[in-house]
């Protein structure tokens, strides 16, 4: 039996990632070292927050950060799209899985939560650290 393609199943994992997030962001800024009982914590969720610059894959146009969720097949990630300050302006939801992706923008309070989330990165200085990693290679 045929899988669904990324398009098809894209809504559907979006909103179970946003539901988890929402979750654990909450969790988070009430207390920093809560746990939840079956997704654990913030900082344990997803696999990494790094810079991709332009370039890095065939027709990328635009740097962006991305917060990668999983890997593999299926993975998952947003990415995070930035001003020259450094302050995201769009930010997407990718699935990907074995020759087959989907994108879609973030809007509402998805993005508000998710901009909150990258604003909580910039104040603790990750992202211009991972930015400074990209200028030194």
């Amino acid at each position: 039996m045929k899988q669904p393609s990324c398009r098809q199943r894209l809504s559907g994992e979006l909103q179970a990632r946003l539901r988890d997030i929402r979750i654990l962001w909450r969790l988070y800024r009430r207390n920093p070292e809560a746990s939840h009982p079956e997704l654990g914590r913030f900082h344990e969720y997803g696999l990494c927050f790094d810079y991709v610059p332009k370039r890095t894959f065939r027709d990328q146009k635009r740097g962006y950060f991305r917060w990668q969720l999983s890997w593999g097949g299926p993975a998952d990630e947003f990415r995070f799209y930035m001003d020259e300050d450094l302050d995201a302006v769009e930010i997407e939801y990718w699935f990907l899985d074995w020759d087959d992706g989907a994108g879609k923008k973030v809007s509402g309070e998805a993005y508000q939560l998710l901009d909150d989330i990258f604003q909580y990165y910039k104040d603790l200085g990750v992202v211009e650290l991972e930015r400074m990693k990209t200028s030194m290679v």
